[in-house]
């Protein structure tokens, strides 16, 4: 038997309770609310009955007991539809609405969570009672109006959210600037609402649960109004229909005689509705498992039950248009591609699922078609109150007079005036009171963190100053956008320093320019001789000749001394590039040493904080500032730490030799370093390291909605002229310095100022190689190939390729003057046809394999007495003469690799 179960008195729960022990059901259908079905959980669970609800919402029943089931919507199933409108038009906070019992607190924990993941808060919850009095309504609602917040989510049934709409239209709280939400427990029941209730909620939006249109739908609400013709049909009754149909497609499963026993519990007692005497239902866990797997297409959708509870796919926007009640569809939901126009661009992958232009167009309270900002500065709040640090020094920021006359207090600096400009630059008016952060001494109450911590306690509503953005401070307040640059400099004082010292010659350029250019002095000469060694006679010689002509010829071009003769066309073109980078290179240099000792020079006494640390010195920071603790960080000790309040105290201090109290260097934020040294420029300079911050920033509440506007303002500001104005009044346009020092440098000459020289004379170069070695290979292939390649070893080749290349190149012009022929005038006995042969062998030079050198003198020589030629000196006239080791024997050459 099948228990239906809709009506909502006790004595039902009493009937059921008696249908369970005595009847012994075997399914109930129909808790309606989820204060019944609180009760009923438990029941279900004690006799293993399941509890089918289609209309029970709150989130917390399923995890209470596995055998009830939600053929329904969890409330929390419309959460990701809601955020995602919030995040959609930038809404930053959220008031919830909603009623004092376990149905509307039961969704507030899991709204709280759902807004936080798009970056939304709930600064307020209103907690209405179920049988609140007008009265408390309109008090509760006057509370909201004189709160910044404009978006309201209201979470009631109909008859609370009735009296709620109808008090809020009375007030004026339904006009523009507001924005409206319903949760699908009333857009779901709109129908049945009285018209008089629907006037009041033009402009409101609402999440409602979608159902396709179907035939079968269509058909059903026929024969629906033919009986029931004075009962409106929604989507609590098709969720009714298709409950009860699964329940039936369940049993019809799991159905047998032996299955509708229960079995009895060992529990003495005589009350009917005692728990402990309930049986256990055999069937009950075979028709849960089964209606786990039911799945049918329904009138209210796909029906099919995930972990207990029916999954709506789809969720409908819809805004009420006018007093009839007539909703206009804004939009869909969808949980794959979350906010879409339609449903036919669901499948669209170019979908934005959180952006509002995927929405239609929303008439808002007040006939408003603009899009709420989501929040006010509401007419009948008190001002703002705006806290203002005090500080003895540089007032040039932020001063604070009083006057003890009128006890008047008066504002002024660089900070409070940007911060005038910003709030005159946003887009309506918003009244604030300037505080200083002062005690009754008139002295500073406390550093800046204690300041900004004042408005994470709520004792100040903004904080305006020179007040920097830190991310421990961001934990607890929000900042606006910087108005100044960041980072957080070293200044020193500068001495006067002359480069004369012995080695003070090396100082122009860099060891690493030092190196490079002597190496490409070793390179370049090695080059040239290679390109003019075989041509030239002054590259040829003793082996230390060479190697000291080619050294010479190159060291002396950076002076332009050099006197030996270049023949070769690629030696040319190399000697023309390198003395462009020679000269390059010279002039540089030039000027760099002259600069060195001629100019005076003003260089920092320190260079680096390690040098700092090393050496121990002291070092200042100003009064209040976040800097102490970077300095802390960085392993300065308490004793090296000097305070400072003005620009003069910070300049005594770095010439105070009392008590040996004088600081090496003093750091802080670039704002107060550049106004310090556009006063004393020619005694100090700001060098590296410089600790990245992120500038001055206005402070707000965590989550205020005024912090986008006027970071939006700031900009607006800073972008225009204005913000040149202020910073010249208070900052002044020039520096009195003439050449002011504000970052030091070296005055050395790097690699990288020449390096692309460097490569182009090494790619001239290697150009220059390599068209010679073409050259030469060619001309020589003849005496390279008549070897026997395959006797022939890498090493012997290689040895033949050096030895040819180390001989003159008769062929090259300079040598055609220098070959003598002489043929003797008379023949002698035996030797006459071998003179003849040697003499005509040396005419015809193209026959030699590349000699090296010869001579034609007279007088007696080795050659000419050899047994190889015969006796030459008894036949000649003249006599024929010549250095033996300077004529190769090729033959010999060819043998000896062979």
């Amino acid at each position: 038997m099948i228990l239906l179960f809709f009506p909502l008195s006790l004595f039902f729960l009493y009937f059921s309770l008696d249908l369970i022990k005595n009847v012994q059901v075997q399914a109930i259908l129909g808790p309606t609310t989820s204060m019944q079905a609180n009760f009923m959980v438990h029941l279900g669970e004690k006799a293993q009955v399941p509890i089918i609800s289609y209309s029970a919402t709150s989130p917390s029943l399923n995890t209470r007991s596995s055998y009830f089931i939600r053929a329904t919507n969890s409330q929390t199933s419309q959460l990701k539809v809601l955020s995602s409108i919030v995040h959609a038009f930038g809404w930053k906070q959220v008031v919830p609405i909603y009623a004092d019992n376990a149905y509307g607190v039961g969704l507030i924990p899991f709204l709280i969570d759902a807004l936080q993941e798009v970056d939304a808060r709930v600064p307020y919850r209103s907690v209405i009672p179920q049988i609140a009095t007008d009265d408390q309504l309109e008090k509760e609602l006057y509370k909201l109006m004189t709160m910044q917040t404009r978006v309201f989510v209201v979470h009631t049934d109909t008859s609370l959210g009735s009296r709620i709409f109808t008090k809020a239209k009375e007030i004026g709280m339904m006009e523009k600037g507001y924005v409206w939400i319903l949760t699908n427990a009333m857009t779901n029941l709109l129908s049945s609402m009285d018209s008089s209730v629907l006037r009041s909620m033009q402009g409101v939006l609402g999440i409602e649960t979608y159902v396709p249109e179907t035939k079968e739908l269509e058909e059903f609400r026929v024969r629906w109004k033919r009986k029931f013709q004075n009962v409106e049909l929604d989507v609590f009754g098709l969720w009714a229909h298709d409950a009860a149909k699964a329940l039936a497609i369940a049993i019809e499963r799991t159905w047998s005689n032996e299955s509708l026993r229960f079995k009895k519990r060992n529990v003495s007692g005589n009350s009917t509705v005692d728990l402990q005497t309930f049986g256990v239902s055999h069937n009950g866990p075979k028709i849960r498992k089964t209606l786990s797997s039911v799945r049918f297409k329904g009138l209210a959708g796909n029906f099919s039950l995930v972990e207990g509870q029916r999954r709506t796919e789809t969720f409908r926007i819809i805004n009420i248009l006018n007093g009839q009640g007539e909703k206009g569809v804004v939009g869909y939901w969808t949980r794959q591609n979350g906010l879409v126009r339609d449903l036919k661009s669901r499948n669209s992958s170019s979908v934005n699922n959180s952006s509002k232009a995927n929405l239609g167009t929303i008439l808002w309270p007040g006939g408003s078609t603009s899009d709420p900002k989501g929040w006010e500065i509401p007419t009948n709040e008190k001002k703002l109150k705006i806290g203002v640090p005090v500080r003895g020094g540089f007032k040039e920021f932020v001063e604070v007079k009083q006057d003890p006359r009128t006890n008047r207090t008066t504002f002024t600096g660089y900070c409070i005036e940007i911060f005038e400009a910003v709030m005159n630059a946003l887009p309506y008016r918003v009244g604030y009171e300037l505080i200083p952060f002062i005690l009754p001494n008139g002295l500073s109450a406390g550093t800046y963190d204690e300041l900004v911590y004042q408005v994470y306690l709520e004792k100040f509503d903004a904080v305006v100053g020179d007040i920097t953005i830190r991310y421990s401070r961001s934990l607890f307040v929000d900042f606006t956008l910087p108005y100044t640059e960041s980072g957080v400099s070293m200044i020193v004082p500068m001495e006067h320093k002359r480069k004369k010292n012995a080695w003070v010659f090396l100082k122009p350029l860099t060891w690493d320019l030092w190196v490079t250019s002597g190496f490409f002095f070793i390179f370049i000469g090695f080059v040239i001789w290679v390109l003019e060694h075989r041509i030239n006679e002054e590259f040829r010689g003793p082996i230390s000749r060479q190697i000291g002509t080619s050294f010479w010829f190159s060291f002396s071009t950076m002076i332009f001394a050099h006197r030996e003769k270049i023949i070769s066309n690629l030696a040319r073109f190399v000697v023309i590039v390198w003395i462009f980078v020679v000269l390059i290179l010279t002039q540089s240099y030039t000027a760099s040493l002259t600069s060195l000792l001629t100019v005076q020079q003003l260089q920092p006494t320190i260079t680096d904080v390690k040098q700092l640390l090393r050496n121990g010195d002291k070092v200042g920071y100003l009064e209040a500032s976040f800097v102490y603790g970077i300095l802390k960080n960085l392993g300065f000790h308490e004793s090296q730490l000097r305070m400072y309040k003005t620009q003069e105290e910070l300049d005594a201090i770095f010439s105070d030799k009392k008590d040996n109290n004088t600081i090496a260097a003093a750091f802080d934020e670039m704002p107060y370093m550049k106004l310090f040294l556009k006063r004393y420029c020619s005694k100090y300079t700001m060098i590296d390291p410089t600790f990245k911050t992120d500038g001055f920033g206005f402070v707000f509440p965590k989550g205020s909605p005024l912090v986008q506007d006027v970071s939006r303002a700031i900009l607006y500001v800073t972008e225009g002229e204005n913000m040149k104005k202020i910073e010249n009044k208070w900052f002044g346009t020039q520096s009195n310095c003439t050449e002011p020092n504000t970052q030091f440098s070296s005055n050395s000459l790097g690699l990288e100022s020449f390096w692309g020289l460097f490569l182009i004379t090494g790619l001239s170069s290697l150009f220059a190689l390599l068209i010679h070695a073409a050259i030469f290979f060619h001309g020589q292939r003849h005496i390279i190939s008549s070897s026997d390649s395959d006797q022939a070893t890498i090493w012997s080749r290689i040895r033949l390729i050096f030895r040819i290349h180390d001989q003159k190149d008769f062929s090259a012009h300079t040598f055609e003057e220098n070959v003598a022929v002489i043929v003797p005038s008379e023949r002698g006995q035996g030797s006459n046809d071998s003179v003849h042969d040697v003499v005509e062998t040396i005419g015809n030079t193209s026959n030699l394999p590349s000699p090296s050198s010869y001579t034609s003198h007279t007088g007696r020589s080795d050659f000419a007495s050899s047994p190889e030629y015969g006796n030459l000196n008894e036949t000649s006239a003249v006599e024929l003469t010549f250095r033996y080791q300077d004529i190769p024997n090729t033959s010999d050459a060819v043998h000896e690799i062979n």
